[in-house]
């Protein structure tokens, strides 16, 4: 509760920053942003390389603290060289980016990627010592900094007048950068706040351990790679390949940035699952009836997700508003927010399928699997954003986790099986899409807002009717909630 609390919390309010900077920023400013984030996305999964993992893998079975010291040092000593490296770099990579002259902008991204690197691991420790309300605490302290200072530069000091103290505080040169000041001064703050489990290592250099975390832990560089060439390639791949001007581009990548966070609840729900699933999950796989539990965890998972699915799909005519009313241009991409919605449910599955091969020590398999989907993202994308823009990142999207789900179940079943009730959850998820296909049929031949939205909320209980009905044997083992079913 802890874990998923801070992390859908603490997110949440990140995401309510999109209908004011949706609100302030037109589309191709919006796009420049999302375009550095995606960076920065790229960026962290290079300096942590995958020793988040490898540190619950081998503290569970090695003394902690060897484990600890060594990642620690590990983490410590090639941020400094690679921050210093892409410092150096940052005009060339600012030209790449068509913002030649805010090189400042990526420099800035660069300390935020150094700051929350070396905050991972502290992070890490608090988790596997079960301490998750200083985990909660500062996560959800990281937000609320953040949020508020954009607030405080974007709000109170561009609109105070001139002359007074708060007006002063605020520079146009620096625009949306104070997006990214804010968010590097929350980071600086949490590295501060987690600085006494940082600094409790010793600097230590074991070279034979040190080579068993890298033989464990480099494939999941190129699973976490990978991973982000599917949800980020997209942004540069716009603009570079859409026909477009620049600001064009940028307002494509704009549009898009902003209605794939319409996909929020599945997103806040599965960021919560991961934090909590992962100790989880090698904790579990010494008892008896691993595969039992983990089948049991996929399917309250999958209809969990159903019911997200449904939430923000049949009411598509209110979520709009998260992006604010100032530019209606960014309206125009709703139509991308239930294939986005599906494909995430089906990212959700995979990380739920992907157990097995962490807990077979067969990274490298799950690797392929990640690069194979990565391959289909570049590949659709490089053929159909020229052609319909952003519709094709969504389509890329919803293909290459299909494949990867549909692939790590098949190699899972051979490798390491667990009993998933797919007929069932494919079921579900099938009843899911005909009941928005149901509702947009109905909402066309009766252009009614109130209809729109008590037909949708008649769906969503039609929906839970029926689940209550098939699953009542499983939701009464479930712990407080199973005591309000009766078994009738």
């Amino acid at each position: 509760m802890w874990y998923g609390f801070s992390s859908i919390f603490g997110r949440f309010l990140n995401y309510l920053l999109t209908p004011l900077l949706a609100t302030i920023f037109a589309s191709a400013d919006y796009g420049k942003i999302t375009t550095l984030f995606a960076i920065a996305a790229f960026l962290n999964i290079l300096f942590t390389y995958g020793l988040e993992t490898a540190y619950f893998r081998f503290a569970s079975k090695e003394p902690e603290s060897k484990v600890y010291n060594t990642a620690v040092t590990s983490i410590f000593i090639t941020t400094a060289i690679l921050t210093i490296l892409f410092l150096f770099f940052s005009k060339a990579i600012a030209g790449f980016l068509e913002i030649p002259k805010q090189p400042e902008y990526v420099r800035w991204v660069m300390w935020i990627v150094a700051l929350d690197t070396l905050a991972v691991l502290p992070f890490s420790k608090l988790r596997f010592e079960g301490r998750p309300r200083k985990f909660a605490g500062i996560k959800i302290l990281n937000i609320l900094i953040n949020v508020g200072l954009v607030l405080f530069f974007l709000v109170v000091c561009k609109n105070a007048e001139k002359g007074t103290f708060f007006s002063v505080l605020y520079s146009p040169k620096i625009g949306l950068g104070y997006v990214i000041l804010a968010n590097l001064a929350a980071s600086a703050v949490t590295l501060v706040l987690l600085s006494k489990e940082l600094f409790s290592f010793r600097f230590t250099i074991d070279k034979t351990f040190w080579k068993e975390l890298m033989t464990y832990s480099w494939p999941l560089i190129i699973v976490g790679l990978g991973g982000m060439v599917n949800e980020l390639i997209d942004r540069f791949m716009i603009l570079k390949l859409y026909p477009g001007s620049t600001e064009e581009a940028y307002s494509q990548s704009g549009i898009y940035g902003a209605n794939y966070k319409l996909a929020v609840l599945i997103v806040l729900f599965i960021q919560a699952f991961r934090l909590g699933a992962e100790p989880f999950f090698f904790k579990q796989s010494t008892q008896e009836n691993a595969q039992r539990t983990y089948a049991r965890v996929m399917k309250f998972f999958v209809i969990a997700c159903c019911f997200c699915f449904l939430g923000v799909v049949l009411f598509l005519d209110i979520w709009k508003y998260f992006m604010g009313r100032s530019h209606p241009e960014y309206w125009t991409g709703l139509a991308v927010v239930p294939i986005l919605m599906l494909a995430k449910l089906f990212l959700g599955v995979y990380y739920n399928l992907s157990v097995w091969y962490k807990l077979t020590n067969q990274n490298l398999v799950g690797a392929w699997i990640t690069l194979g989907g990565a391959a289909i993202t570049v590949i659709i994308n490089f053929l159909l954003i020229p052609v319909i823009g952003y519709m094709a990142c969504a389509i890329a999207t919803i293909c290459c986790y299909g494949f990867m789900m549909i692939v790590s179940y098949r190699l899972g079943q051979k490798y390491y099986p667990v009993p998933y009730p797919w007929k069932k959850l494919t079921a579900y998820v099938v009843i899911c899409v005909l009941l928005f296909g149901l509702h947009e049929l109905a909402t066309y031949f009766i252009e009614s807002m109130w209809f729109s939205h008590l037909f949708g909320l008649a769906l969503i209980l039609a929906f839970g009717l029926f689940i209550l009905r098939i699953e009542r044997k499983e939701l009464q083992k479930l712990p407080f909630v199973g005591k309000f079913i009766s078994a009738t």
